[in-house]
């Protein structure tokens, strides 16, 4: 069973009609010529802006760290991984090859440390020693990434390792990386990584080394703060970025690009286009509560229903909207145990009926099952009330 609670949201947003938005296909726009496949999307929306062959197999180099991080990223955020936590490197890691901040086997370094190794260096060697730590062995951290992208409703990626290293059967498309890049950028603490243009690691040691991101626009577009590149002779150059300017985040990927010129060329057309043809309206920033949701035989009777992700609108410039209805959807009751970020209802927002944002409902903590003690007093507790 479910529980619907329904609000018209007029009073907070005073604008005039809204239609949906048209992208750049539709207007005859070419933004990427010289790439295999494209997209660009709305982060908050998901709104695709522009696309060209969006959901064609493509090999995505280290591009593939963007779930790398993301699984990271969950870790840190379910408590099973801290940032101070050292990480000791294995032989294995430690052999990879390609780009690497040269990692010793047996060497130890902070989550914090191995994620800007991964997110501005894009380290095989510290990609392979996270996915080790969080999954036990790489081969178990694939099959977390794999579950993850099912999760996520992707039915065109297949990963075969952490890194983006040349495996056979090691696919993705523009579409699938666009939407792994809007599930990382929930965390917004990952921007403070992928959008560092440099950094040293070993600081206070013989072996200071330091660290240049290999996404330039970082330095000379504004308002990009990631994601991941992506660069392999299979696959030449790929790349998955973000900006953010006003209240507006979009997410531009590229692949399959001759050159880095054309590659980072392409993308500037991309962000050009999103922030001068749209606007992002906010109406939720991510875990805010929106409702309460009972647990069934829980320690805690009941549970903040929050944000999932930062939930938006999204028009054209010129136009806004109005009249927003918002449709909470939350389970009557659900039972014990429930964990922090377990999905417990969606938020959907529409406009004269018709669907322009939905998201996921989570819970905002923790409960699990009550002890029978808890219990005994709840059901005395029924029997001792005077009315």
């Amino acid at each position: 069973m479910k529980k619907f609670i329904t609000a018209i949201i007029a009073i907070a947003f005073t604008f005039s009609a809204f239609s949906p938005v048209a992208g750049a296909e539709e207007r005859g726009v070419q933004l990427t010529e010289n790439a295999k496949s494209a997209i660009l999307i709305e982060r908050d929306t998901g709104q695709v802006l522009y696309e060209k062959n969006g959901h064609e197999k493509l090999p995505p180099a280290s591009m593939t760290k963007i779930m790398t991080m993301l699984l990271i990223m969950e870790a840190l955020d379910e408590g099973k991984l801290t940032w101070d936590e050292k990480i000791r490197t294995s032989e294995y890691a430690a052999s990879m090859g390609g780009s690497q901040i040269f990692l010793e086997a047996g060497e130890e370094m902070t989550t914090d440390e191995m994620l800007r190794g991964i997110a501005i260096a894009s380290g095989n060697d510290a990609s392979v020693a996270m996915a080790e730590r969080i999954a036990g062995s790489e081969e178990a951290f694939v099959e977390m990434m794999n579950t993850k992208v099912k999760e996520l409703g992707l039915n065109n990626t297949l990963f075969q390792n952490p890194t983006g290293l040349p495996e056979k059967d090691h696919y993705s498309t523009a579409n699938d990386m666009a939407v792994m890049a809007k599930e990382l950028l929930k965390y917004e603490a990952i921007t403070k990584y992928t959008g560092q243009y440099e950094d040293y690691l070993r600081q206070n040691s013989e072996k200071k080394f330091w660290l240049v991101n290999t996404n330039k626009l970082v330095r000379f577009y504004p308002g990009v703060d990631g994601v991941k590149t992506g660069f392999t002779q299979e696959a030449k150059y790929c790349l998955t970025a973000t900006a953010k300017k006003d209240n507006m985040r979009v997410i531009a990927v590229v692949f399959g690009a001759p050159t880095p010129k054309d590659r980072n060329a392409q993308i500037t057309n991309m962000l050009d286009y999103a922030f001068s043809h749209y606007k992002t309206h906010p109406m939720y920033k991510r875990n805010i509560a929106v409702e309460k949701v009972e647990v069934s035989k829980g320690a805690r009777k009941e549970v903040d229903a929050v944000t999932s992700e930062p939930i938006s609108v999204l028009t054209k410039k010129g136009e806004n909207v109005d009249d927003v209805e918002k449709v909470i959807t939350v389970d009557e009751k659900v039972k014990a145990p429930v964990k922090k970020g377990d999905k417990v209802g969606t938020l959907v927002l529409k406009k004269g009926g018709k669907v322009v944002s939905e998201s996921d409902l989570v819970a905002g903590s923790d409960s699990m099952e009550a002890s029978w003690w808890q219990l005994f007093k709840r059901s005395m507790g029924h029997f001792t009330k005077v009315d």
